[in-house]
């Protein structure tokens, strides 16, 4: 301890700051001061040594304001107490560089069963100093201890709720030692059971339509080849009846000539038989000469071939003599 030259004595000044945890670009104060109150003294500021800036000060604490843009920004600080005659330094001091979290990313898990839901969150910052504290919330109410991690992985928390509960809004936040630098994740909203009242019918829909979509593809490749080859089957016969059968055919109903007449028709006129000899010889040809009767033939004997063509249908033509 010194003694001043008043016979006060003089002791050594105390430097400590705002925050001892600062980031890059962060602006800071360092206190220093003396426990003599009544001495008028002259503050100093060292940064490894090399004097800074200075301060007067009588009974009161002196504020020296400082910029962090580099490392060596970080320290190692010293003050200086100094009077007329006499002058002491205070401890050294360095502030601790910390890298700001980012906002935290917010995952939700819902397991519904008959009874509840089972609910994990899970929350996790990209980037920031480690240890990073999560703590979770439901609007703005925690329900979650902060749970610290040392690692990049997520924080996660499990909770049940009632079916009947409706829906819930969550979020999570994440810090690290920088004070006043706490992030929050964006909300995400766990909708009640009552808009979803079968969580399990898009699992078992799924299967149902994957069955019977395959039932109708095996109809479908069992049934249109048999058509086919049917139809080709069909068009295969009637093509062939077609063929046996020429264009300018016709059908022919008995006709008869009645032989066993063979005189000539009373009631024709005389001109109508013509007698004709021949080398001398005592035969006789005769022409006969028949009316014919037309007989309407049955609508279903008609024939129709696939190529549109009607055949002709002829009625029975006797010959009378």
């Amino acid at each position: 301890m010194v003694t001043s030259s008043v016979g006060e004595p003089f002791l050594s000044p105390s430097l400590y700051p705002e925050t001892n945890v600062v980031m890059k670009g962060q602006n800071v104060s360092l206190f220093c001061s003396n426990k003599n109150k009544s001495l008028q003294i002259t503050y100093l500021l060292f940064r490894h040594g090399i004097f800074l800036q200075s301060q007067e000060g009588k009974g009161a604490l002196t504020v020296f304001n400082l910029s962090i843009s580099e490392v060596r920004d970080l320290g190692p600080y010293k003050c200086k107490a100094q009077i007329s005659n006499c002058s002491g330094y205070s401890g050294e001091f360095n502030f601790t560089a910390v890298e700001p979290v980012t906002a935290p990313l917010l995952n939700i898990t819902v397991i519904r069963t008959e009874t509840g839901r089972h609910i994990t969150l899970r929350c996790i910052s990209f980037n920031g100093s480690l240890p990073i504290n999560y703590t979770f919330f439901e609007k703005n109410v925690i329900i979650s201890p902060a749970i610290s991690k040392n690692e990049r992985e997520p924080a996660e928390f499990n909770l049940t709720k009632k079916n009947a509960e409706e829906e819930k809004e969550y979020r999570c936040e994440a810090k690290n030692r920088l004070p006043n630098h706490a992030l929050y994740s964006q909300p995400v909203t766990v909708t009640s059971p009552g808009r979803d009242s079968c969580p399990f019918c898009l699992q078992l829909l799924l299967p149902v339509l994957l069955v019977a979509l395959m039932i109708i593809i095996l109809i479908l490749a069992f049934w249109i080849p048999s058509k086919y080859k049917g139809r080709k089957a069909m068009r295969g016969d009637v093509s062939k009846d077609c063929r046996d059968i020429p264009m300018e055919a016709g059908i022919y109903e008995n006709v008869s000539k009645n032989a066993a007449d063979e005189e000539s028709v009373p009631d024709l006129e005389s001109g109508q038989g013509v007698s004709t000899a021949q080398d001398g010889t005592r035969q006789s040809q005769e022409s006969h000469y028949a009316t014919p009767i037309f007989q309407e033939g049955a609508p279903g004997e008609q024939k129709v071939c696939n190529d549109n063509k009607i055949g002709y249908v002829y009625s029975e033509l006797v010959f009378r003599s």
